[in-house]
């Protein structure tokens, strides 16, 4: 069940339902473009940034991904987000979004390019709006949905985690 406040904003922001979960709305795209051969590790031009809402229920995460660039993470409204890092290096770490900068949550943070990452409603919360930031900017040709197998055999650590927000395999 979508709460009455989600339902406003995606229905005011024009949200489309993302494959990774969610909705999201592009709000920008900047008109500069780096050639290709300024890039390394990425197929194709690309614009300098690209920006983003993002909304999230209890009942709907966003399943283990990667895309190319870093990310920037802007928290807006409704509950706290938790955004589950899987760094190039192995490293695991557990992000916390929103406003409770007394405890644990940041406003904004940053999730590496390259990194496998998923997220969710914090526990007790029922939605979330943030937006995000991707520079350089972001292309579906650089969006890949993880196999939760494969990912399981390279973090045999992290299955609990990778079976719970993946949508496939298992």
């Amino acid at each position: 069940m979508i709460p009455e406040k989600a339902k406003f904003y995606i229905t005011q922001l024009q949200m489309l339902k993302h494959p990774e979960g969610g909705w999201y709305k592009e709000t920008y795209r900047a008109s500069g473009v780096i050639s290709a051969k300024e890039l390394k590790g990425i197929d194709g031009d690309r614009n300098y940034s690209t920006g983003i809402y993002f909304l999230l229920t209890a009942d709907n995460f966003s399943a283990f991904h990667r895309i190319a660039s870093d990310e920037m993470w802007h928290f807006y409204d409704g509950d706290g987000l938790t955004i589950h890092e899987i760094q190039p290096n192995g490293s695991y770490v557990i992000h916390q979004l929103g406003l409770d900068i007394e405890g644990v949550e940041e406003p904004q943070l940053v999730v590496k390019g390259k990194s496998w990452f998923a997220s969710e409603v914090t526990d007790g919360g029922s939605w979330c709006l943030v937006g995000c930031t991707v520079a350089p900017g972001f292309d579906f040709r650089d969006f890949e949905m993880a196999q939760p197998s494969q990912l399981v055999q390279e973090y045999p650590n992290l299955e609990d985690v990778i079976e719970r927000l993946s949508r496939s395999e298992f």
